[in-house]
């Protein structure tokens, strides 16, 4: 049963709106104060609170601002109750964090359609979604559903791309975001002096192009090339925008699925600008053989071009060559008749990474 937390000083208002949820069959508790209400809700951990803002010992506010703080209540739906009517006590509530207020006093209809409305984004947001086109298509249709999303466009659809097709172009109009549903995708930039830069590698389950459409020009910031035939998902900019800068919780949920493992992309980058050159080919191995975005299926061996992989560990791609050639001799390696790159000494090869 979905349980309810009921914060709330004046004793009539508190025991009405109690029996109301209840008789919907929501499981309540009570509390008479603020301080009374964050320890019952660390205590009880319900579904939802309703708090009302003019209380002693703790306002509130207060009480918000205290389970924000709190890992274990800090995603609880809260609604505020309030008698106070002005914009800016509303505003208040709001920008702490509040998902809901009702204005006292209040229809029971209200109360209980203010109640259904959270509990049911609440749920949408705990929702795991498949990390392929089924997935993504199923999280938008549900976001549609909810108020003020209505907007978002049914024109996404699959495109196939060949080997070496460039799916967009530094420097072009970023119009699209795209979502990899089969194959792989290197991203790069041109230099000053004219060189090709590989900024990433994108497999099934990835976005690519998403930092390209946050940007004030517009543009993208580097061209994506297919290196292994491809289906990608196309989602318009507009769908995009509406996403990201709509509802708080939504784009919460939305900004998670598309950031992919940027974070630990940086992590891998300033460890890497600190590195020998050695370090950086055998990091970048073992990195490539736990994504299997490069990894054929039928030997695990890793399939990049040398110029591709020279690219990725900042070197000539003479250099590059050269340092593969000793890890075979060390037997860290092998190579394949595809020229594909197959790990044989995980356990040194880290220790290089590690150590040089």
């Amino acid at each position: 049963m979905t349980k309810i937390l009921l914060i709330e000083d004046n004793q009539d208002v508190r025991e009405n709106t109690a029996e109301i949820l209840e008789l919907a069959n929501y499981e309540v508790c009570t509390a008479e104060n603020g301080k009374k209400g964050v320890s019952m809700a660390k205590l009880t951990k319900p579904d939802i609170i309703i708090c009302d803002i003019m209380m002693p010992e703790l306002n509130g506010y207060d009480v918000l601002l205290h389970l924000n703080k709190d890992k274990t209540t800090a995603s609880t739906p809260f609604i505020f109750l309030t008698a106070k009517t002005e914009r800016i006590d509303v505003r208040k509530g709001m920008n702490l964090g509040a998902d809901d207020y009702l204005t006292k006093p209040f229809e029971e209809r209200d109360l209980l359609e203010a109640v259904a409305s959270r509990l049911k984004k609440h749920n949408f947001l705990k929702k795991e979604f498949s990390r392929n086109i089924e997935g993504i298509n199923q999280f938008f249709d549900e976001v549609a559903a909810h108020e003020g999303m209505e907007s978002l466009s049914q024109n996404r659809s699959t495109v196939s791309f060949n080997k070496k097709a460039v799916i967009f172009m530094e420097g072009n109009a970023a119009n699209t975001l795209y979502f990899i549903q089969k194959g792989a995708i290197k991203t790069s930039k041109t230099t000053e002096s004219g060189k090709s830069l590989v900024t990433g590698l994108f497999g099934p389950g990835q976005f690519v192009g998403q930092l390209s459409l946050l940007t004030n020009k517009g543009i993208y910031r580097d061209t994506a090339t297919v290196i292994e035939q491809a289906e990608v998902f196309e989602i318009p900019k507009a769908d995009f925008t509406t996403l990201l800068f709509g509802d708080k919780l939504i784009s919460n949920k939305f900004i998670t699925m598309i950031s992919n493992d940027l974070i630990e992309l940086q992590e891998q980058l300033v460890n890497m600008a600190f590195s020998t050159v050695k370090q950086r080919l055998a990091k970048v191995l073992l990195n490539l053989s736990k994504n299997e975005i490069l990894n054929n299926s039928k030997n695990k061996g890793i399939n990049i071009s040398r110029e591709d992989l020279a690219s990725l560990i900042g070197t000539a791609t003479e250099t590059a060559i050269r340092m593969l050639t000793d890890f075979k001799e060390e037997k860290l390696i092998t190579i394949g008749s595809q020229r594909e790159i197959m790990i044989e000494d995980i356990s040194n090869l880290e220790d290089i990474a590690l150590f040089g």
